[in-house]
């Protein structure tokens, strides 16, 4: 058995400043995201496109 069996759980408290900060984060890497996802996508029908154009294979 391991010494640490009890459930003491340890919480934080974080500042309305620090849940600012967090929240920024949040948005600036959800803005990331979704421009990668757009920018794989538009790769890929701009290849497609060619592809169609080019008559296949």
């Amino acid at each position: 058995m391991m010494a640490a069996d009890n459930d003491i759980r340890e919480t934080v408290t974080l500042t309305p400043d620090e849940l600012k900060a967090r929240k920024r984060r949040n948005v600036w890497i959800a803005l990331a995201i979704t421009a990668f996802v757009l920018l794989v996508f538009l790769i890929s029908m701009v290849k497609v496109e060619s592809g169609i154009v080019a008559g296949g294979s």
